[in-house]
């Protein structure tokens, strides 16, 4: 029981969730495979951070735009790397027209707004951005200003999602566990065969029929343990390659563009990927 909501409750939820029409013009296409929707609003209305951990390509940032969508507040995404600084997510003073005038950063319009704070890839930022976070991961939930002097409590519709990328993260890029225990976690992955099917058709148009083999061919790529790929066939790749046949290429070299090429650079590994695809498709 979490504040008044049972283990029912949640699962009628997600049930609810699931019902809303994913072609509305103003919900980014989204298809549940678990209860991650569910487990998402709930922390919502628990004004409880949420950190979400998948491989790239799997439809974190689409389901976090989907939920944002769905629950009518507004997103500001950040994509973190080396240089990003608090700073540049709080905000700074900048000259305009004569006059030195501040300006919020993402995380400190969506404090004021009471929107939706999402921080891509979190482990690339530097770690003043961490430090930054931490008031608003617990029980305090406010934000510092320092070079304004202000401390913005923020509202109930406020919240923060933070991702990573697992298989990216090395000794020098790790969040700290005093870090990670102050999230709520949910864990991604690419979708079972038949969901990405779906998800394929949607997204590209192509129908079903022709995406069935495309994700036969994404299980055995992904399966393949003798070639040293840094990464597998995403589900957006997937999506690019049927978008791609559904606009007249033939399979092979859709296959080609979408999938091999942005993988791979070795002649020898990409000829042994070509040859699997020519396997497939005859």
């Amino acid at each position: 029981m979490m504040d008044g909501l049972s283990v029912q409750d949640i699962s009628e939820r997600g049930r609810a969730h699931r019902e809303i029409p994913a072609a509305a013009a103003d919900i980014p296409f989204y298809q549940p495979v678990g209860n991650e929707c569910a487990l998402f609003e709930t922390a919502y209305r628990q004004r409880l951070p949420l950190m979400i951990k998948g491989p790239t390509g799997c439809g974190k940032t689409r389901f976090i735009a989907h939920m944002a969508a769905h629950l009518g507040r507004p997103l500001h995404t950040v994509a973190c790397h080396d240089d990003l600084t608090a700073a540049d997510l709080t905000g700074r003073y900048l000259l305009k027209g004569g006059d030195t005038v501040w300006m919020d950063g993402p995380l400190t319009r969506a404090v004021r707004e009471g929107g939706i704070c999402y921080l891509d890839e979190i482990v690339e930022a530097r770690k003043d951005v961490t430090v930054v976070m931490h008031p608003l991961t617990d029980d305090r939930r406010f934000l510092p200003l320092e070079r304004t002097g202000e401390v913005l409590a923020a509202p109930d519709e406020f919240m923060l999602v933070v991702s990573y990328n697992p298989g990216y993260q090395n000794i020098l890029k790790t969040l700290k566990p005093s870090t990670r225990q102050r999230f709520v976690s949910i864990s991604f992955d690419f979708p079972p065969p038949d969901t990405e099917v779906a998800i394929v058709a949607t997204e590209s148009g192509l129908p079903e029929r022709h995406c069935i083999p495309l994700i036969d061919l994404a299980q055995r790529l992904r399966a393949l343990k003798d070639i040293d790929l840094d990464e597998v066939v995403s589900t957006r790749l997937l999506i690019y390659c049927a978008t791609l046949m559904n606009s007249g290429f033939d399979p092979y070299q859709a296959a080609q563009a979408a999938l091999i090429e942005p993988l791979c650079d070795d002649p020898d590994v990409k000829q042994g990927l070509l040859d699997l695809i020519q396997a497939t498709y005859g």
